[in-house]
């Protein structure tokens, strides 16, 4: 998943300045032993030539369990520095899986809809 182009799905000022300007965001390197990201895994991500956290909220492509939502775009929620949301909205549906997860409980309160 590296270096794949990402949509920014909060209400965060980078995030907008971002998309507006026809850059995306670019994954650089996902925490995971695999370095393949999935719904709910964190990612480093280069924006607007600075580098930021982001969680991801929705995968392009093959579903891989049962019960998890396919999207068109692969989808981030841009965090702080302590693994808080950037924005005070999330513009997209979330998919249910996250909601079990304690460290995701900020995002889920911020979103309002859910699949």
């Amino acid at each position: 998943m590296k270096l794949t182009r990402l949509r920014v799905v909060d209400n965060s000022n980078l995030g907008k300045q971002a998309m507006l300007d026809g850059k995306p965001p670019r994954c650089i390197h996902v925490y995971k032993k695999t370095g393949i990201g999935t719904i709910g895994d964190k990612v480093l991500i280069a924006i607007k030539g600075l580098k930021k956290k982001a969680l991801i909220v929705g995968v392009k492509g093959k579903k891989a369990e049962a019960f998890v939502p396919r999207f068109d775009s692969n989808n981030i929620v841009l965090l702080d520095d302590h693994g808080n949301p950037a924005g005070t909205r999330v513009l997209v549906p979330i998919p249910s899986k996250l909601r079990g997860r304690g460290e995701f409980s900020k995002i889920i309160a911020i979103s309002s809809r859910f699949v």
